[in-house]
């Protein structure tokens, strides 16, 4: 597989369109972009890259395997094969490819969670009422399901396990980029916010033997990251705490870390976020978030098409430099540093401004 840095550059390479096509060929490329993602699930959810594990099959076998219609199945697998994902074979045999070894379900840079996730028919129809975000300012979720996304998520249990695999998996390929990227080995006590299953603190910690670690999150989601940490070698230097990060986080942290949050709320609530951590924070502390940082003008990148995911579906928002500086001003921090990882995600540093 690639390395993330050059992910980032194809993503946003594919995003913007090629270059060198006419202007009517580069549109039209971009338009049946829609396609292409809800035909890239189909494979992801029937786990057809893990059926071809021990080497090609025929579409024959792989309908019988997923009991599916032959005939239409090979249509969606050429498909895909036509923008990279798979290779097909002589006889209507297909294959993985390095692109299509991130669709098993058992490997270390699996994406084959957050492609279900993107495609299924509760996120999917989101996007098509994305007009009416733009004319009122608010998430489309709400209007479409009578609930925000997380309150969604408390009454669905089916799709709440799919999106929590989906973040689970953009939590694995930052793991390497965000430990490498940062010297954590100054910190004492280091508390993440919102940190899930605990993968990310677990892996700042193995890395970093002298910091002690506090995973924060509801209390749901630290049942289950007790046993996922039990078994790790940082186990016994993280401890675990519940709450509401809208009322207060924990305090004594000489360093607060969020992944992939405060990108999920406008700015109102995510002052009330970087309040709390502010107050709660030992002096000198530090604020550490893992974000796409928006670049400015016409320079193609990811999250100004992510930022539109924000609009939609929680009501948040990517930000610039200039925006984060701003809000953290807001919030009695200052911003100190921008430090870009080999991912599409900096790490965005903060301080108190007192």
């Amino acid at each position: 597989m690639e390395e993330p840095e050059a992910e980032a550059a194809q993503a946003q390479q594919s995003s913007a369109g090629p270059a060198s096509a006419p202007p009517e060929v580069a549109l039209t490329q971009i338009m049946f972009g829609a396609l292409a993602t809800q035909a890239l699930y189909v494979p992801a959810k029937l786990g057809i890259a893990d059926l071809l594990v021990d080497g090609p099959k025929s579409i024959e076998e792989l309908a019988t395997a997923t009991d599916t219609h032959a005939p239409s199945l090979y249509r969606v697998m050429r498909a895909v094969a036509s923008v990279g994902v798979f290779t097909e074979q002589d006889d209507r045999k297909f294959a993985l490819n390095p692109v299509a070894e991130t669709l098993r379900s058992d490997v270390p840079n699996s994406l084959r969670d957050l492609t279900i996730f993107m495609g299924e028919d509760w996120h999917w129809e989101v996007w098509g009422k994305t007009l009416f975000s733009v004319r009122t300012g608010k998430s489309v979720w709400a209007e479409k399901h009578g609930a925000d996304v997380f309150n969604y998520f408390k009454t669905n249990p089916e799709a709440a396990g799919i999106f929590d695999r989906a973040m689970n998996s953009l939590t694995t390929l930052s793991i390497k980029p965000v430990t490498e990227g940062y010297d954590f080995s100054g910190i004492k006590t280091l508390i993440d916010i919102a940190g899930g299953r605990g993968r990310l603190l677990t892996a700042i910690l193995e890395a970093n033997p002298s910091v002690r670690g506090v995973l924060f999150d509801l209390p749901h989601v630290i049942e289950g990251a007790r046993a996922n940490v039990a078994a790790t070698d940082a186990a016994q230097r993280m401890e675990f705490a519940t709450g509401d990060f809208f009322v207060s986080v924990p305090a004594g942290g000489d360093a607060y870390l969020m992944k992939h949050i405060i990108h999920d709320w406008d700015d109102e609530r995510a002052l009330t976020i970087l309040r709390n951590i502010k107050q709660a924070m030992n002096p000198g502390g530090r604020v550490l978030l893992v974000e796409s940082v928006v670049p400015d003008g016409n320079t193609p990148d990811l999250s100004k098409l992510m930022d539109i995911e924000m609009l939609v579906s929680p009501g948040g928002k990517e930000r610039t430099a200039k925006e984060y500086e701003d809000l953290f001003a807001q919030a009695g921090l200052r911003l100190t540093r921008i430090l870009s990882t080999r991912s599409a995600y900096s790490i965005i540093e903060a301080v108190s401004a007192d």
